[in-house]
């Protein structure tokens, strides 16, 4: 009767953990280029009383192993990379990406990854991410610069102060990996290469499979609020009869502990 208590009791911790998730995608809906994750559970050991094909008479073996779960626990989140909604913003250094790649930004303690291509200047001119980090490589925007141009292949180029004619700055590169799920999030809208992502490919915008680049545009978040919302309710009935199998427990233990009276 207490293998109930701690199986239904890991049971309301998994959904605990499923709503976590859950929350989270949901405080992200309008996070620039936010890709909703997934909780992932397996279930935890099994009590062994008989195996299958044990002997049970004389010439007779047993169909099916006599087992008993004890419940499930959290093991990973799944990364959703399906493009988000790209939005049409009319700044020249929004920049977002169609189709397979990240953003390389240069972090004080190396570099991270982003699909948010909301860029700015800082004060030198250079383009840069709205926590100041600079786009690797590095482009520099000169003071007084107009009609700033990001083409599909990354070239940016501007008419600068004494010329009549565009100048190209520098070419924006993106970076694949083989197993984008394995990056590690590590807030403000910046990915890390992790154990299992592999090693970054770098190249041109809209070679070799890599995505291209639309300007004065942003991609949305892909997470969709009806479906997190039907994953809660979910969440939220399984909780319930989780913590309804431990009352019932409960309840039977009450029952027999009455017997020696």
């Amino acid at each position: 009767m207490m293998r109930s208590l701690t199986t239904a009791a890991t049971g309301m911790v998994a959904q605990q953990t499923n709503l976590d998730v859950i929350a989270n995608n949901l405080s992200n809906v309008n996070t620039t280029a936010f890709k909703g994750q997934r909780a992932e559970f397996q279930d935890l050991m099994y009590q062994t009383y008989r195996s299958s094909g044990v002997s049970t008479g004389a010439s007779t073996l047993a169909p099916n192993p006599t087992q008993v779960g004890l419940g499930s626990t959290f093991v990973a989140t799944a990364s959703n990379f399906s493009p988000g909604v790209i939005e049409n913003t009319s700044s020249p250094l929004d920049v977002a990406i169609s189709g397979e790649g990240f953003f390389q930004i240069q972090r004080p303690d190396g570099i991270a990854y982003t699909r948010d291509g909301s860029f700015r200047k800082d004060a030198n001119g250079l383009l840069c991410t709205a926590d100041g980090y600079p786009v690797v490589p590095e482009i520099t925007v000169p003071t007084g610069a107009t009609a700033i141009n990001i083409s599909g292949e990354g070239v940016v180029s501007a008419i600068v102060p004494g010329s009549n004619d565009p100048q190209q700055l520098g070419t924006l590169e993106l970076a694949t990996f083989a197993n984008p799920g394995g990056l590690t999030r590590s807030g403000q809208n910046l990915y890390l290469k992790g154990g299992a992502s592999g090693e970054p490919t770098t190249g041109t915008p809209g070679q070799n499979g890599i995505g291209t680049l639309l300007e004065s545009h942003l991609e949305g978040s892909n997470v969709q609020v009806v479906e997190e919302m039907v994953k809660m309710i979910a969440a939220q009935r399984a909780y319930e009869i989780n913590s309804k199998a431990i009352q019932t427990a409960d309840e039977m233990l009450q029952t027999t502990n009455q017997l020696k009276r």
